[in-house]
């Protein structure tokens, strides 16, 4: 599975990547002209266009936000698969640097070509990011 482009295989090596922490494979997974899409009003919201606007800037912003001295955590539940697009559900978790708990359940929808991500939408629960990992919430 590690070199397969199955898109499937292709989405899964990516989240075992950032459950681990492994940029090289994180990196690898994504389309140089690849975008991120995040709902709400938040730091990470927005489009991200670019494999390094993905990489250096939603998921760096995302990953600002949570303490690295606590356990940081990433556990798909489902992924659905059809042609070149995939579906997953995952939980993840963790504690803010603002101290407060995030547990959230996530949906992404990733289109997958030439063994690449070239979209990923996510979908959250934006106002439980706000309130656990915005030190200004209120």
């Amino acid at each position: 599975m590690m070199n397969s482009s199955e898109p499937r295989d292709v989405v899964r090596r990516y989240f075992e990547a950032l459950a681990s922490g492994d940029d090289e494979v994180i990196r690898d997974c994504w389309a140089e002209d690849g975008s991120c899409w995040y709902g709400g009003d938040l730091p990470i919201s927005g489009t991200w266009q670019g494999r390094d606007r993905v990489i250096n800037g939603f998921l760096a912003t995302a990953f600002a936000h949570l303490d690295p001295d606590q356990e940081i955590g990433l556990r798909v539940t489902n992924v659905f698969g059809e042609g070149d697009q995939v579906l997953v559900e995952w939980d993840s978790w963790a504690t803010g640097k603002t101290g407060r708990a995030y547990h959230e359940k996530n949906i992404g929808a990733f289109v997958v070509r030439d063994g690449r991500i070239v979209t990923m939408r996510e979908y959250a629960d934006t106002q439980h990011w706000e309130r656990a990992l915005v030190a200004d919430a209120s």
